[in-house]
């Protein structure tokens, strides 16, 4: 573990296949092991891109929300219907 190119013993990978000593067991053993990690280690990866997804979409949600009732406070037609009403009031 001194220099740089060295790979401590305990962190070596082996191949089950072409390791001697190992019975089938073993092996099999090995092979489920590696394969629950993958597994885990994938859902991590989709948990995170799920959480961004369901950001990315309670924002958009929100900004039209947000920017119906901004749009909605600054129409003003119905008051310019109640201006021209009392102008033809006054006329009548």
């Amino acid at each position: 573990p001194g220099q740089s190119g060295e790979v401590a013993a305990f962190a070596r990978r082996i191949d089950p296949a072409r390791e001697p000593g190992l019975s089938p067991e073993q092996r099999r053993l090995m092979a489920q092991v590696e394969y629950a990690q993958r597994q885990r280690a994938l859902q991590r990866r989709l948990r995170g891109r799920n959480v961004l997804l369901a950001l990315g979409i309670g924002a958009v949600t929100f900004g039209i929300y947000g920017y119906t009732f901004y749009s909605v406070s600054q129409e003003r037609f119905l008051d310019e219907l109640e201006q021209e009403a009392e102008a033809a009031r006054a006329r009548a």
